[in-house]
């Protein structure tokens, strides 16, 4: 079964190489999807779930202020909070924290929307005695949601821009 394990490698790499399989950011920094993402601007969004998506987003799109903005990213968010379980006392004993961002991107030569699309995730929240100790688990839901919605909106920017890069001469 060893000798043969070499000869398994090279046939699964031959099959991988004719798929047409490519990295996404092939050429890193200087590559055709990452050049776009760093031209993207993202408007402010209010509220607290406002600054950490944009955040979010702003680190992952790697945009450099220095350079003029060629899009624009307009996204509004929707928080919320709803009880699920109930204790004997008529108390909550779990919630769901569901955060959802409907997005679109603008081209800023024209006004025309490229994207308009829709992103989100939710998180369960065990709510213990202590109000601190659940205040503290609604914020880092919020955190890691944050960070989930905001890998889904550069995941999509950034499949946009590899399907629509011209032709190389």
């Amino acid at each position: 079964m060893t000798r043969f394990a070499p000869l398994a490698g090279l046939a699964a790499a031959l099959l991988l190489a004719g798929c047409g399989l490519h990295p996404l950011y092939g050429g890193g920094s200087g590559g055709g999807v990452a050049q776009t993402l760093a031209h993207v601007d993202v408007a402010p969004i209010a509220g607290q779930a406002g600054f950490l998506v944009s955040n979010a987003v702003k680190d992952r799109l790697g945009a450099d202020p220095r350079s003029p903005a060629q899009f624009r990213l307009e996204i509004r968010l929707d928080d919320k909070i709803s009880g699920l379980g109930v204790r004997r006392d008529d108390s909550i004993s779990r919630e769901r924290r569901t955060l959802r961002a409907r997005y679109q991107l603008i081209d800023l030569a024209n006004g025309q929307v490229l994207i308009d699309a829709t992103a989100g995730s939710d998180a369960g929240i065990d709510v213990v005695r202590s109000e601190y100790a659940t205040i503290a688990a609604e914020a880092t839901a919020l955190e890691r949601l944050s960070g989930i919605v905001a890998d889904q909106i550069v995941s999509r920017i950034a499949l946009y821009a590899e399907r629509t890069k011209p032709a190389a001469p």
